[in-house]
């Protein structure tokens, strides 16, 4: 896939409110601060498209991203497992995942983001089990690859594949920081 433009469209708090027209979309979903909204900026080829933070928990709603003029979108979900906003908000978000990855008609791949810096958590795989019961397509980003040297990013992506019990070659690596991995995932984005 050839990104040409990218721009943010709109956010939603609300099952109600969600994008139902057609349009292809890509979603991003993972821990807090696992690096969705790096990702998404990365792909894009910006450095400000998705606001990026170094606190876990501030993308609070479903976040719409118009690519190349309405041939596809980019969807950035909020990210789990911390929430300085507390329990009750964290259960919102959590809901409007859920009601997005169950309910969306126009979502076609979900990318789950992992830190590749650690074996999958307790709430990882259950994210992981999520997406298997729900039926979607989806595929393993493994992200902050520039954090380790290449050998350590092939043992850590392995110890990813044993965990969630799935073939290495589902796993992508991604950096941010210098692009690697982007251009495999953009082809892949584009099949």
């Amino acid at each position: 896939m050839k990104i040409v433009s990218a721009k943010y469209l709109t956010s939603v708090v609300e099952a109600s409110k969600l994008l139902s027209d057609g349009v292809c979309e890509f979603a991003f979903v993972g821990r807090s601060n696992v690096g969705k909204s790096s990702l998404i900026n990365n792909l894009c080829s910006s450095k400000s498209l998705a606001k990026t933070s170094s606190t876990p928990g501030a993308t609070r709603m479903i976040n719409y991203f118009d690519i190349n003029n309405g041939q596809a979108r980019f969807v950035d979900l909020p990210g789990y497992g911390y929430h300085k906003a507390g329990k009750q908000n964290e259960k919102m978000w959590a809901g409007l995942i859920e009601d997005y990855l169950l309910n969306s008609q126009n979502l076609k791949l979900v990318l789950f983001l992992l830190d590749i810096r650690h074996e999958p958590s307790q709430l990882d795989k259950m994210m992981f089990d999520f997406l298997l019961q729900t039926g979607r397509n989806f595929v393993i980003v493994a992200t902050k690859a520039d954090k380790l040297s290449k050998a350590q990013q092939y043992l850590s992506k392995r110890k990813i594949a044993a965990s969630l019990k799935v073939r290495e070659e589902l796993i992508f690596l991604h950096s941010s920081l210098n692009s690697q991995g982007k251009s495999e995932l953009l082809d892949y984005l584009d099949a």
